[in-house]
């Protein structure tokens, strides 16, 4: 008769004498532990007590949840008691968040299976693989990802949306005027000789001064509103469901806002001039350049004004 073929890892070590299993067990570079019905540690191997920073002697007798956090506990309890009473022979592998001696939080990987002593009685032999740099990895990558999302579509300097993201986002209101006859005005401005702040206070004080004044508009308007910078010192407001002469008085307001309140630790009065436009069945490129034109407008009739693009001629 042909010898069967041992092809499952439990199902060798159970093939194998006691002397060889505990001694493979031992030598193994991964955490490994044997817990009986009642979820007590019987055996924990030189490499299990070395992740959890315990010794041999602190874990045997003790439930096998001493390394969880408190709030899995019940949960875990619960999971190997069905475990131990089932059918199954392996149990699912698991990522879990476990508790060393010292503390710590680490990740691992655990599997297990269930196993019949001499005695008869089952046993639950669990190893664990710490994958807590692997988590660590992931998360920056994450937040490595999540942080060139933000830069492709946020002003790196201001945080406010940049020209790309702002002028989709005009787009995808501009459709949904067309679509729902919805009302949408926009406002573009742009701060005061911005050029002299530049060049007498330095480049480093001009960029307190735009993330100043973004952060005071973006504190007054509404929070249905996007801000938008441009490009330079230039910046749009898109307002949906707003018609024109409520854009104006809300811009004029923030123009008003904007003069009396100083500017960086040199106090600068730092004014704006805008155009305000609304949508007239047209697109995005005519909108801007409407809006445009009306504050060149403002600019050129002294600054520190707010004029309504349907008043351009």
């Amino acid at each position: 008769m042909a010898e069967r073929r041992i092809t499952d890892p439990f199902e060798h070590l159970i093939a194998l004498s006691s002397r060889d299993a505990a001694n493979m067990i031992n030598a193994a570079p991964i955490g490994i532990c044997i817990t009986n019905a009642a979820g007590m540690f019987e055996m924990v191997n030189p490499a299990y007590c070395e992740f959890y920073g315990y010794e041999k002697e602190e874990l045997l007798g003790q439930h096998f949840t001493v390394v969880v956090p408190k709030a899995y506990r019940a949960k875990l309890s619960q999971l190997h008691d069905a475990f131990i009473a089932g059918n199954e022979i392996q149990e699912l592998r698991q990522e879990l968040e476990v508790r060393c001696k010292n503390g710590e939080a680490r990740t691992i990987i655990a599997e297990a299976a269930r196993l019949h002593g001499d005695d008869g009685a089952p046993r639950k032999v669990t190893y664990v693989i710490d994958i807590t740099s692997r988590k660590h990895l992931e998360e920056q990558l994450k937040q490595a990802n999540e942080r060139l999302d933000h830069l492709a579509h946020h002003d790196e300097l201001t945080g406010i949306f940049n020209r790309r993201a702002g002028l989709m986002r005009l787009e995808e209101e501009l459709k949904r005027c067309q679509r729902y006859g919805s009302k949408l005005s926009v406002a573009m401005y742009d701060l005061d000789s911005f050029k002299h702040i530049n060049d007498t206070y330095g480049h480093s004080i001009g960029d307190d001064v735009l993330k100043e004044m973004t952060q005071l508009i973006a504190k007054e308007i509404r929070s249905t509103d996007f801000l938008v910078r441009l490009g330079g010192e230039e910046f749009l407001i898109i307002m949906p469901e707003v018609e024109v002469s409520s854009a104006y008085l809300a811009t004029d307001r923030l123009r008003q806002q904007a003069a009396a309140t100083p500017m960086t630790t040199h106090a600068l009065t730092v004014t704006l001039s805008a155009g305000v436009a609304s949508y007239m069945k047209t697109s995005t490129t005519r909108l801007l350049d409407r809006v445009d034109k009306a504050m060149y407008r403002a600019k050129q009739s002294g600054r520190n004004k707010v004029i309504i693009a349907d008043d351009v001629t």
